[in-house]
């Protein structure tokens, strides 16, 4: 389990956020807190394979197809599909895997840590980051 000064950790030293699930419908949490997190200054890319761009922006298919290196993949995808989110961060030596609410699996969790990922589940980041950054 990550502590709340691990997050903070993570959220400072952070600059590049892929957003895994990145809707192009502005009702959707994920285009909501992908706006927010850019509002506040990090570099975003969303990854979405079913969409090619939002507001404008390049959409990138997978992980692998983001240019630079990622600090932290955001992840609002269901439970089941996080491991293999989890597999792509790993291909992509990503910093961190952030699952949002009500995302979680221990399994993945475990590889993840196993492979040097710090790995945060069922937490909304937009939520942690106006707690300890603000």
């Amino acid at each position: 389990m990550v502590t709340q000064a691990q997050e903070r950790q993570l959220l400072e030293s952070a600059k590049v956020i892929a957003v895994v699930g990145y809707s192009n419908d502005p009702t959707r949490t994920s285009y909501q807190i992908g706006k927010f997190l850019k509002q506040v200054g990090y570099t975003v890319y969303p990854v979405n394979p079913t969409v090619s761009e939002i507001d404008g922006e390049k959409v990138y298919a997978t992980l692998a197809d983001v240019p630079e290196p990622i600090d932290i993949v955001d992840v609002f995808r269901r439970s089941e599909y996080l491991a293999g989110v989890v597999d792509e961060a790993i291909a992509v030596q990503a910093k961190a895997v952030w699952a949002q609410l009500g995302v979680f699996d221990n399994d993945a969790a475990a590889k993840a840590e196993a492979a040097g990922l710090t790995m945060v589940m069922d937490t909304c980041i937009k939520v942690s980051y106006n707690q300890l950054m603000r």
